[in-house]
């Protein structure tokens, strides 16, 4: 893995046109849930900062015809995006581009935009190689506010998985948040398809959401494994915001050095005639958890809740 290569923006660093800047975050809109389901606000710096409520007005009543009209006020609090960089160099051999049959560059181009996705859904959701200038991830920021339903705890005659459900959503409403969102682990497929109310009837609100609610099924393979584990992920999105630096770079080197953690030397492009592909995209995540008069303390209020394996 390359760390300690340093390569002047000014002098190697080429922005790709705009055009093409667009397609490739089209493309990772369809490979990343976070992208598909976060607000995604255009971040001209590499920091952007969001005022969000946190202190909310109070009326009063008044006593009688010369009684006193009291003073209130409304406050707010800032919150940050930081624009972190997720980036992948593929090296390979000149004689093997010669050589190959097919177009190698446009082969590889989506499986990089698909990792780019992957590793972006990991960091938000679960925390997995999370920057430290980010938020607490949602799975575990979930769990930590105490917005968790075990999957199984709901008995048949309180609808089964479909009570579970709506335990799941009661979590994030309590909070004063309405549910439009749903991501689950494709097992919930089949879990849904199979729900039956206590006379073995199919519950026919299941077939295609969850009370209204889609049921989105990506980050395949990235869930967790194991028991109690998070399964299922629901939840206000519009409380998430995803800002997506527009500089995206995509190069492909002929002269660079690649070296691993320790320094050491794997490749020399120009002496080993070889040419790598370079892609650097720049991500800032935030969770807004706008204040509200359900829940106003900060500590336990969150808009996302997890279902967990039994």
């Amino acid at each position: 893995m390359p760390f300690d290569n340093v390569i002047s923006r000014t002098d190697v660093q080429a922005a790709i046109p705009e055009q093409v800047s667009n397609e490739i975050l089209t493309n990772l809109t369809s490979n990343s849930a976070a992208m598909t389901l976060f607000r995604q606000i255009p971040m001209a710096t590499s920091q952007t900062r969001m005022p969000v409520l946190a202190a909310l007005p109070t009326a009063y009543f008044v006593n009688g015809d010369t009684g006193l009209k009291q003073t209130t006020e409304a406050g707010w609090a800032n919150k940050y995006l930081q624009a972190e960089e997720i980036a992948a160099i593929v090296p390979i051999p000149e004689a093997v581009l010669d050589d190959a049959s097919f177009d190698v560059w446009g082969s590889i181009r989506p499986l990089i935009e698909q990792a780019v996705g992957r590793t972006l859904d990991a960091a938000v959701f679960f925390g997995v190689n999370k920057p430290g200038s980010w938020p607490e991830a949602i799975a575990p920021a979930a769990l930590a506010a105490g917005h968790a339903v075990t999957r199984g705890t709901a008995p048949q005659n309180q609808g089964g998985i479909s009570g579970d459900f709506s335990n799941l959503f009661s979590a994030v409403e309590a909070d004063g948040f309405d549910v439009n969102g749903l991501v689950a682990s494709t097992a919930y497929r089949g879990l849904l398809r199979n729900a039956r109310d206590t006379q073995g009837r199919p519950l026919l609100d299941q077939q295609t959401g969850v009370y209204g609610v889609n049921v989105q099924y990506p980050m395949r393979g990235l869930w967790p494994t194991g028991a109690a584990s998070v399964e299922a992920i629901a939840g206000d999105f519009t409380q998430g915001i995803l800002g997506v630096r527009q500089d995206i770079t995509y190069k492909l080197l002929d002269q660079a050095v690649i070296t691993d953690n320790t320094g050491a030397i794997v490749y020399n492009l120009a002496q080993q005639d070889m040419v790598a592909l370079r892609v650097v995209a720049r991500f800032g995540f935030q969770v807004a958890n706008t204040l509200n008069y359900d829940n106003p303390d900060v500590a336990t209020r969150f808009p996302f809740a997890v279902m967990r394996g039994a």
